[in-house]
């Protein structure tokens, strides 16, 4: 039986919720290294919490945009940290660019990176390089765009966007932090991943597995 789209948004959440469950321990201690330590704590409260909110809308009802500004509310209301508002103001933009869309088609994936990536780097005034979050998002957006540019299959747009996510994750570890708390350390945040990068590039990786037309299909 087909589900609806708001309900495979909502799965997506939930699957991200668990992915950071079991990665919480190891963000946290990347963030040990260059930061407070609190990276994991910080990302599993806010996605449980966002899973309690959707757990109030009926889906059957529920737009794709509504499921997306439910998730920037309820995040933002959680996580106080500069964390909270950052994925607020992204899935902020990303409702907005769902608005128009009823299915999650590549067309609509797209438009939710592309959303996320720069609700981000407008709340937080960064670029790539900065070793932030957006050497993930940022790159992953760009893979994204230019997939559905070249109207690849959705295997091959999905293998790029990921791709994208893990390579820019990776790069983090020869950066020096200029923005969030890692900038506190300068220097001694070189050789380590960060730890905003490191959550970001396992979101997108669930992105990748969820919106899979052969995942949303299922029960």
């Amino acid at each position: 039986m087909s589900k609806s789209a708001a309900r495979s948004m909502a799965s997506m959440f939930q699957m991200m919720s668990q992915m950071i469950e079991t990665e919480k321990d190891h963000l946290s201690e990347l963030d040990g290294a260059i930061g407070d330590g609190d990276h994991g704590i910080t990302m599993s409260i806010g996605f449980l919490a966002i899973n309690a909110e959707l757990s109030k809308l009926d889906l059957d009802r529920a737009s794709l945009s509504d499921v997306m500004s439910t998730a920037a509310s309820g995040f933002l209301n959680a996580v106080g940290a500069s964390t909270g508002p950052l994925y607020a103001t992204g899935f902020r933009r990303a409702a907005k660019a769902l608005a128009g869309h009823d299915a999650l088609d590549l067309s609509a994936c797209t438009d939710v990176i592309e959303a996320i990536s720069a609700g981000i780097r407008e709340r937080g005034k960064g670029q790539r390089g900065d070793k932030t979050m957006l050497d993930v998002w940022l790159p992953a957006a760009d893979a994204a765009a230019h997939a559905r540019a070249e109207n690849k299959p959705v295997d091959a747009y999905w293998h790029d966007v990921v791709t994208a996510a893990d390579n820019g994750a990776a790069a983090t570890r020869s950066m020096i932090a200029t923005k969030g708390r890692a900038a506190r350390v300068r220097e001694r945040s070189l050789g380590h991943i960060d730890p905003g990068a490191a959550s970001a590039a396992l979101l997108i990786r669930v992105m990748a597995e969820a919106l899979r037309p052969d995942r949303r299909d299922g029960a």
